[in-house]
């Protein structure tokens, strides 16, 4: 379409989305007309709702999110797709038909010297001059009704969907219920994991040093009058096991909530991980105002999971963190140009960047064809 204005370019889209739309809905509510006692039957008809739903908003624009079934709200969309598909999809099918009819019937107007001329402007056709001006005018009339008449006729179409299948308010509130019983529930999971996590540092490497200086401190003590080298021996080892513990504790205390995020903040708290990145990483941060402490603190320990597992998995050579605020929801974004195929259902780290946002009722979204590019968006409330 080279050569051809933006603006008609769009024109021509968008009535082609519309008319295709509308030519899916004929074939839609006929197989739905035909099929209607399978549809019926709540499992089956869930799925093909939730399609219909899918198509619906592709063409408004909005993003569709899935639904808790409703037998009764299923039926009466089946009904409704009957009634109103039906004509809707035939309107667009008689345009877009007479629209690709109208160019057959001008180059073969010869075979069919005596027939009128359809479908605006009906009069013999007898030589190819009349022929070539009335198919012309018959196109440019076609397509400015198609333009006109398509694209509200397939959004009205599609509106009716979304209203008729939208979750009702008592449906909205079991769906949020839900989600937040099953968000509690990680959240209960993956704290009684961190304090098993926490206790285990504890004991099998702070406790444990300090078991040993505790140890040699008291023999230190009681051969310190006998042997005073051998004490101070004792007495060095003991000085070296306590910075080991401490260098230990310290780690222990920064997974629980980094000390450079109380000194830094967020912004430089990043841009210090980067330094430290495994590949090139190039940092991003704009105007973030206030944040809540629990929420820096995912927004970090996300960014540092997803850095290591691109330092070690995705064969990049370059990263990327975006950070933004829009309003109450911080927004970040990590990408790399690795391999791809990062999958959160695996059970690695993903998972848990998953679980702590959904902890602070946020969510996780993860793009990583493979071949890449992988980028993983995770959006906080921080109200």
């Amino acid at each position: 379409m080279l050569g051809i204005p933006p603006a008609a370019r769009a024109w021509w889209l968008r009535t082609w989305c519309s008319g295709r739309y509308l030519l899916g809905t004929l074939v839609a509510a006929t197989v739905t007309l035909a099929a209607a006692p399978l549809l019926c039957v709540p499992s089956l008809a869930q799925p093909w709702t939730e399609q219909h739903r899918r198509r619906a908003g592709a063409l408004l624009g909005q993003s569709v999110e899935p639904r808790p079934r409703a037998a009764r709200r299923n039926l009466a969309w089946l009904v409704t797709q009957v009634v109103t598909g039906l004509p809707t999809g035939g309107l667009g099918l008689i345009f877009l038909g007479s629209l690709f009819l109208t160019p057959v019937i001008t180059v073969l107007w010869w075979a069919f010297p005596t027939a009128p001329w359809l479908p605006v402007i009906s009069v013999p056709i007898t030589d190819w001059g009349t022929a070539l001006s009335l198919g012309l005018v018959n196109l440019v009339v076609l397509a400015g009704l198609a333009a006109i008449g398509l694209p509200p006729l397939a959004r009205a179409h599609a509106r009716c969907c979304l209203a008729l299948l939208a979750p009702s308010p008592a449906e909205q509130l079991v769906e949020r219920v839900t989600e937040l019983t099953r968000t509690r529930t990680d959240v209960l999971q993956a704290h009684s994991a961190e304090l098993r996590r926490i206790e285990r540092d504890l004991h099998d490497g702070t406790q444990a040093r300090l078991v040993a200086i505790a140890m040699r401190l008291a023999v230190a003590g009681e051969s310190f009058s006998d042997n005073p080298d051998a004490a101070a021996v004792l007495v060095r080892q003991a000085h070296a096991e306590t910075e080991d513990a401490m260098t230990e504790l310290r780690s222990v205390i920064r997974t629980i909530y980094p000390p450079v995020l109380a000194d830094q903040g967020l912004s430089g708290a990043l841009s210090t991980l980067s330094t430290r990145a495994g590949v090139p990483t190039r940092i991003d941060i704009g105007p973030l105002g206030e944040i809540p402490a629990a929420v820096e603190a995912v927004a970090y320990f996300a960014v540092t999971e997803a850095l290591a597992n691109i330092a070690r998995h995705s064969r990049a050579t370059h990263a990327s963190v975006r950070v933004t605020r829009n309003g109450a929801l911080l927004r970040t974004e990590i990408a790399d140009d690795g391999t791809g195929g990062a999958d959160a259902a695996r059970g690695s780290g993903l998972d848990g960047m998953r679980r702590r946002a959904a902890a602070l009722d946020g969510t996780m979204k993860i793009s990583s064809p493979p071949g890449g590019p992988t980028v993983i968006t995770v959006e906080l409330p921080c109200a």
